[in-house]
């Protein structure tokens, strides 16, 4: 597998590593209280610090995608479980219907789980590259070699020279590539050969145990922001309680307990990594939470415009040809209402008179046509309106046949 992960991780993150350190050994060049800026402890753990920083740069993408899915499948449990419920004595038809069910909520699980196959080989490279800035002993990632030839043998991108540097850097004492648990032999691997030792095991864990501290700590409140947002649903499942579980309390120890293995440089990128998991977490759940926001605004917006007016019947669609009809004979309605407002007396006009046929019923509120007289709404009759001067008034008896 070297032959792929050699130029794909490992040269890489070397590279980035590599970058960072001549950046601030040119820095620290220029100050005057700086010496050997090449060998410096503080210059060196800057840039562990900036390399995983850049990493997490280039991961933010993929990690903003992992925490989406993750609210995705949340969003989706409550229908799949309604789904399998449904079939559970079909499996054919479950699987039709739960692709069906991806599709239209477009939910990929290969895409989803893309971002967390590409950010464990990077961090596993970044392990195993300031792992092997020091190659003594028998642990995971050295290769049984001597002070001598440690000191002598390049790391990916770095030459021999730029290793011998990182080794005799010192971080308040301590070498970064040293951990507590290591023997008195391998640190012959962090000084000239024939040199004194300048720092005692002591000089270690005085460094150690406060970034492992640090670094179980911010595991354990990253795990506590990361369930904080785990849906009701999904944090009642047997399964995830136990995963819970782990992710809140053992982890944080795991990390207490087996950070005594761990070099110096491995806990700087571990409390480096914890700390920009935090606030990236903060940043991405606060993001997501203001477009939650905006869509619930935008739906109810939407609903308020279809919502009918105040004061507007609501037409059905069955009744779409009434309600046609009904707009059409609105004007003639209104021209007929403002007609009866009318002088007493007025006589119709000819053009009224021929609208209306002969014999025909005249809408409500039209104009009556001579000699008829008008007819109150609803086809009751109306008083006679007063008849103007000179006009002889007709008998309401008939007259008796002689």
């Amino acid at each position: 597998m070297s032959f792929i992960t050699d130029p794909l991780v490992y040269y890489p993150i070397s590279g980035i590593l590599w970058f960072w350190h001549k950046i601030f050994a040119f820095l620290g060049g220029l100050l005057p209280w700086v010496n050997n800026a090449d060998s410096n402890g503080i210059i060196w753990a800057l840039s562990v610090i900036f390399l995983v920083v850049t990493l997490r740069i280039m991961l933010f993408w993929p990690a903003a995608k992992q925490i989406r899915f993750s609210r995705k499948m949340q969003e989706m449990q409550p229908r799949m479980k309604e789904l399998q419920k449904r079939y559970k004595n079909d499996r054919e038809k479950l699987a039709v219907e739960t692709r069906k069910l991806q599709k239209s909520e477009g939910f990929n699980p290969l895409l989803g789980c893309l971002p967390m196959f590409i950010q464990i080989p990077v961090f596993l490279g970044l392990f195993h590259v300031l792992r092997s800035f020091n190659r003594m002993g028998e642990q995971f990632g050295a290769l049984g070699m001597t002070a001598e030839e440690t000191r002598n043998t390049g790391n990916y991108v770095f030459n021999a020279d730029e290793v011998q540097s990182f080794l005799d850097a010192r971080l308040f004492g301590a070498p970064l590539s040293s951990f507590i648990s290591q023997s008195v032999e391998q640190f012959q691997a962090f000084i000239e050969p024939g040199a004194m030792l300048d720092f005692a095991r002591w000089n270690i864990v005085v460094v150690a145990v406060p970034l492992m501290i640090v670094s179980a700590v911010t595991t354990h409140l990253n795990a506590r922001v990361s369930l904080s947002h785990q849906s009701p649903q999904a944090a009642a499942n047997p399964q995830a309680k136990i995963m819970n579980q782990l992710m809140l309390w053992a982890f944080p120890i795991g990390i207490l307990v087996t950070g005594a293995f761990w070099p110096m440089a491995i806990l700087v990128y571990m409390v480096t990594n914890n700390l920009w998991t935090l606030a990236q977490q903060y940043y991405l759940y606060e993001k997501m939470a203001k477009e939650d926001d905006a869509a619930a605004l935008q739906r109810r917006e939407e609903q308020k415009s279809l919502a009918p007016k105040v004061g507007v019947k609501p037409v059905k669609a069955k009744n779409a040809r009434a309600a046609g009809s009904a707009q059409g004979s609105a004007p003639r309605a209104q021209e007929g209402s403002t007609s009866t407002i009318e002088v007493e007396g007025d006589a119709p006009s000819a053009s009224d008179a021929e609208a209306t046929p002969a014999g025909a019923t005249p809408a409500p509120g039209a104009k009556p046509r001579p000699g008829q007289k008008p007819h109150a709404p609803g086809g009751q009759r109306s008083r006679p309106a007063q008849k103007a001067s000179g006009s002889k008034p007709k008998s309401k008896k008939k007259k008796k046949k002689r």
